[in-house]
């Protein structure tokens, strides 16, 4: 049995904005250090490496990991935390939180390691001046998943990435989708039955269970926020939220005429700029597998309710398992950090994540959903992550809303095929692992190119 697992637990879970891998990791990374070292030290040096550091302002990763060293977590930190999203982070002071106070120096370095372009490194003295940590390095790999030094070292020493369950023993192991395929066919199953089938072995099935539905709830909460509230995201850029005028305007419309064939589109592009503008504004979203790419499974989930027949919350599960399957193969063969691979591996993964449940709900074949993901991730080949400013919000959060609208054409292109392909997701998954080592870095999560640099509104960085 292989020794590591990826679970739907792991790659839906609830957080804050604006960025998994800039935010959610990073404060993971600060509680898995003051875990590791027992208590919270009297000072404690932050450096923060490669992408961290380029995008590390815009994206509150110096908040994100000051607030996670005195106790604050994903899950409890509200925009109304001190240091407020958008506030500047002095380089040195004194930072409190629930279980304690630290004195803190926070310096940021664009020149990456070699392990990873998402590095965070940690020393720490206690009150007598005694250095009682040196130089404990942690990279924050994508989707919120952290690796310490030794994490990363093992994972370079196996086939696949970053995960998060180790030694777990499932009835139904699969890495790449002709696996998950001939699981499907050999066991006359559908790909949400096999994934129940091993979250319910690793978890039990009432855990996973309320954690998909925990995650349907928080979606649905994400963006009914986003649809009523007003005014400009933090960072800088003067971006006006567009989901509360564009709800009042769809709903005019939809009032005066329901007769127009795009209507429902123009839902899901809703759906998805409010979840990611609550997301730029630092507030509750789900990894879903990121947050930079938070809108689009919530969008087609909500395609799905709204204008789908017989969607409740037995049929939110399948989707969320269904989409997690997928998640499961492009994680374990290639990447979702944007940092690494682009963001092919954020909207691109989402997209065909999406695309999958999609096709699921429709009650396509195992075949027919494989063909829904790996259609819309062949269409997202290529996709460069070059946020402006340094901030998840241009052309984050558009772009979003088209990955939304593909994921469905995906997944009804695929419905009215037979699921049979040339081009299989394995093979996409794999050309989205080498083109992403391809890339340049700076067409990777650093603001240095792309619509970033043409633009002219270059990153923020501080020096220290």
């Amino acid at each position: 049995m292989p020794d590591h697992t990826v679970s739907v637990i792991d790659l839906f879970s609830v957080g804050i904005g604006p960025s998994s891998s800039h935010t959610v990791g990073p404060m993971r990374a600060a509680m898995a250090f003051i875990a590791e070292l027992g208590y919270i030290p009297a000072r404690v040096k932050v450096e923060l490496r490669g992408s961290l550091a380029a995008t590390g302002v815009g994206h509150g990763t110096d908040r994100a990991v000051l607030l996670g060293l005195v106790g604050w977590t994903p899950t409890t930190t509200t925009p109304d935390v001190a240091p407020k999203p958008g506030e500047p982070v002095a380089p040195r002071g004194v930072i409190e939180g629930p279980d304690g106070a630290v004195e803190y120096e926070v310096e940021f370095n664009p020149t990456p390691v070699a392990r990873h372009p998402n590095c965070v490194i940690f020393d720490a003295w206690n009150a007598d001046g005694e250095r009682v940590a040196t130089r404990k390095e942690y990279y924050s790999v994508g989707g919120g998943f952290i690796l310490d030094r030794d994490g990363m070292e093992a994972q370079r020493n196996r086939s696949g990435v970053d995960t998060a369950r180790h030694g777990e023993t499932v009835p139904f192991e699969f890495h790449t989708g002709a696996e998950l395929m001939q699981l499907c066919e050999e066991h006359c199953l559908s790909i949400a039955e096999i994934m129940r089938a091993n979250e319910e072995a690793m978890h039990g099935w009432d855990a996973v269970r309320d954690h998909l539905d925990t995650v349907w709830n928080v979606m649905q909460e994400c963006v009914s926020n986003g649809l009523k509230s007003e005014g400009t995201l933090p960072g800088g850029l003067g971006v006006s939220r567009r989901a509360p005028r564009l709800y009042r305007l769809l709903t005019a419309e939809y009032e005066a005429s329901t007769s127009r064939g795009l209507d429902a589109m123009e839902w899901v592009n809703l759906y998805a700029l409010a979840v990611n503008e609550e997301n730029a504004a630092h507030g509750q979203i789900v990894t879903a597998p990121t947050n930079g790419a938070a809108g689009i499974i919530p969008a087609v989930m909500h395609y799905c309710r709204d204008f789908t027949d017989g969607f409740n919350a037995e049929r939110a599960r399948d989707f969320l398992l269904t989409a997690g399957a997928i998640g499961v193969i492009i994680k374990t063969n290639a990447s979702i950090s944007g940092a690494e691979v682009g963001c092919q591996g954020e909207v691109g993964s989402a997209s065909s994540m999406a695309a999958a449940g999609m096709c699921a709900m429709l009650n396509g074949t195992p075949q027919q959903v494989e063909n829904a993901a790996e259609i819309a991730l062949e269409h997202n080949l290529g996709l460069t992550c070059d946020p402006v400013g340094g901030l998840v919000q241009v052309p984050c959060i558009e772009r979003n809303a088209i990955g939304g609208v593909k994921a469905i054409n995906a997944a009804r292109l695929a419905k009215l095929g037979d699921g049979t392909n040339i081009v299989t997701l394995d093979d996409v998954v794999e050309t989205m692992a080498a083109t992403g080592r391809d890339m340049m870095t700076k067409y990777k999560e650093t603001s240095m190119g792309g619509l970033a640099v043409q633009l002219g509104l270059p990153v923020n960085i501080t020096e220290c």
